[in-house]
Formats: structure tokens, sequence, C-alpha cells
């Protein structure tokens, strides 16, 4: 009876062990986040500095407010369609 009940933890501990791999290979690396990051990053960059009197912006999905040259944007809408960035207020106006 205990030699069976040893097998029947080891078949659960190998069947967890191999379920924790295979979910492990399917979740992509943080490599793989960070890139989209990176290119979304240097967009908005690229945005402020054509338009630096732009105080805040969207792209349809998410708003975003220029601080000390840094844009602060919202979490992305659920079911949008992203467009290009349009400034929807300006310094002085």
């Amino acid at each position: 009876m205990r030699q069976s009940s040893i097998r029947v933890a080891l078949c659960l501990a190998l069947a967890i062990a191999a379920m924790t791999a295979a979910h492990a290979a399917d979740t992509p690396g943080a490599d793989a986040l960070a890139q989209p990051q990176q290119a979304q990053d240097s967009s908005l960059q690229a945005f402020i500095r054509a338009n630096p009197d732009c105080l805040e912006f969207t792209d349809q999905c998410s708003h975003c407010a220029v601080v000390n040259g840094i844009a602060e944007c919202s979490t992305a809408e659920i079911a949008c369609i992203k467009r290009e960035n349009q400034c929807t207020r300006r310094a002085g106006k």
C-alpha cells in the first residue's frame, strides 16, 4: 500500500513539473515584451520632439499628457483602433 501511494505522489509531482515547463515555454520572455514598449516609447518621444508646444495628445486608444518632456499616458481602451497621435491641447491656447 505504501509503495503505491509513493508512486502516485511521484506521478503527480512529475505531471505538475511537466505542466509548469510547458506553460513556461508558452510565456514570452522579458525581451519579447520589452521590444514593443521600446518602440512605443521612441515614437512618443519623436512626437513630443516634433510638437514641442503640445501638452496633451491621443492616438484614439490612450490619452497622454506631457509632463517635464515625458509622456504620461492612460491605459489603452479596449477594442480601439489606434491612429496617429494628434495634439488635443497646445501651450498658450
